[in-house]
């Protein structure tokens, strides 16, 4: 009996950790957007910001 309580108690301690880190696993390879300062834009090719070209 002892030994069920045990892993009952350690399986609902962990529940919380195991869901946050299936939550924040696919974020690594999300994208944000970039700001930049007045002047510049963000160019996603060279992942940098660039001077604005007006024609």
């Amino acid at each position: 009996m002892k030994i069920k309580l045990l892993l009952a108690a350690l399986a609902i301690s962990a529940a919380p950790s195991l869901a946050i880190a299936q939550c924040s696993a696919g974020k690594a390879h999300e994208t944000t957007a970039m700001s930049c300062v007045e002047g510049l834009t963000w160019d996603a090719a060279t992942q940098a910001c660039v001077p604005v070209t007006s024609s």
